[in-house]
């Protein structure tokens, strides 16, 4: 599967478009690495604690989408884009979505 933020892909042309896939996940703090994450803001410097839970949701994001277009026929996606929204105090929903599509080569 071709996955791309661009709305085109070098060397391809598009020819179905199959609609909006997404993939989200939703992802709560661990008190532990809150614990590590205060101790690491007092001094400075990367929480590598959630560069870590991010990554991961993102990856899973990203998954689920690849898993819906798949489902869609689709052999790549172009458009893709990542939001987030906090759904509750500690709890985020990341959010992969882009244009599952055919593509062929030119």
């Amino acid at each position: 599967m071709i996955v791309v933020t661009t709305d085109t892909i070098a060397g391809k042309k598009v020819v179905r478009t199959l609609g909006v896939a997404r993939g989200s996940t939703i992802r709560a703090r661990h008190i532990g690495h809150d614990i590590t994450a205060k101790l690491r803001n007092m001094v400075g410097g990367e929480i590598s604690e959630y560069t870590k839970l991010l990554g991961e949701a993102r990856e899973q994001a990203l998954d689920r989408m690849v898993a819906e277009a798949h489902e869609l026929g689709a052999n790549a996606i172009i458009g893709v884009h990542f939001i987030t929204a906090q759904v509750m105090s500690g709890a985020a929903e990341l959010l992969a979505y882009g244009t599952a599509v055919v593509v062929e080569d030119v």
